[in-house]
């Protein structure tokens, strides 16, 4: 099984030595425009696999990305010190557009998984560039808020004293400062938050501190950017699960980002109408095709209302990109 990545900085050199760790793939190819940088990543990568598991690395160019299941799409400027994730799309969306078609017309049957920032919104247009090309709209998605998931199931399982993998929350709406947090259906082992007892009694979360666990996922990447310049190991370890449930054909429910269909369950969930056509993070089922089906998790109304306030950033944030 190939993995094919388009941009080998941080990121992306970051998800391919996550892959390697995992043993997700078999082959891994890195291309960038800096071609010795695409060359040097896979020489330091390919030393790893002797301590880990057998998987061809290599740089190559457009072509090499053939075969591939899936291509990660980590093109583009990084982040600034301050910057916003959308105070990058416009850096970003001229180099997608060239990169996008490219990656189409050399593996056209690849699932396409966007890592740039804003990845909703860069999301968004990896699909509209695709689509003349005749990729289906679920073989393109974004990591969206899979590692802010993460990060709040591991504030969770901290405070609760509880395994992360055993604590059961999601991050919806924009992966950026707009995003919800469904707090009115988090579970550990079944039970709600609300049942879940301590050995000193009641899990119970006061505003301030759900306040305090939401601004500590909010603000962990310019954290992290402000003492190193980057963020990397959380997003490529997220990248190398997701590559993982597409080539395995895994079924899993992942929060990641894909322009949201009309509701298939043919009104079950009629509130989806809100977001249709809008690039976002829900619940969603993700196979060997892709992403599967868009879950509707349950909301209580302050936290349907903040989906539709971060729907609208991510919504007016892809109009106003011209290219």
């Amino acid at each position: 099984m190939k993995v094919g990545i388009v941009g080998s900085g941080f990121v992306g050199a970051t998800a391919a030595y996550a892959i390697v760790m995992r043993g997700v793939a078999r082959e891994i190819v890195l291309f960038d425009a800096d071609e010795r940088r695409a060359f040097a990543e896979a020489d330091d990568i390919r030393h790893a696999v002797p301590f880990s598991n057998p998987v061809d690395v290599r740089a190559g160019g457009y072509s090499d990305l053939a075969g591939s299941g899936v291509v990660i799409l980590a093109a583009g400027v990084g982040q600034r010190p301050g910057e916003t994730r959308l105070e990058l799309l416009d850096r970003n969306a001229a180099i997608f557009k060239v990169v996008v078609a490219k990656v189409v017309e050399s593996a056209p049957d690849s699932v396409l998984l966007v890592a740039s920032n804003p990845v909703d919104a860069m999301t968004h247009l990896a699909a509209a560039y695709s689509a003349p090309a005749g990729l289906p709209a679920g073989k393109v998605l974004g990591s969206g808020t899979t590692l802010d998931t993460a990060r709040f199931r591991s504030l969770l399982g901290r405070r609760l004293g509880v395994d992360s993998q055993h604590v059961h929350a999601y991050v919806l709406g924009e992966h950026g400062d707009s995003e919800v947090f469904n707090w009115s259906q988090v579970s550990v082992a079944g039970m709600p938050l609300s049942e879940f007892t301590l050995p000193e009694g009641c899990a119970r979360f006061e505003a301030s501190e759900r306040m305090g666990i939401e601004d500590l996922v909010r603000g962990a990447a310019n954290r992290i950017i402000e003492g190193k310049r980057a963020s990397y190991y959380g997003i490529g370890s997220a990248l190398a699960r997701i590559v993982e449930t597409i080539l395995y054909d895994q079924r899993s429910i992942l929060t990641v980002c894909a322009p949201v269909a009309p509701d298939p369950c043919g009104g079950k969930a009629p509130w989806l109408g809100d977001f249709e056509g809008v690039t976002l993070s829900l619940p969603r089922l993700v196979g060997g095709a892709g992403v599967l089906q868009t879950m509707a998790p349950s909301l209580d109304g302050a936290e349907r209302d903040a989906l539709k306030a971060s729907a609208r950033v991510v919504r007016e944030a892809t109009e106003s990109v011209k290219a």
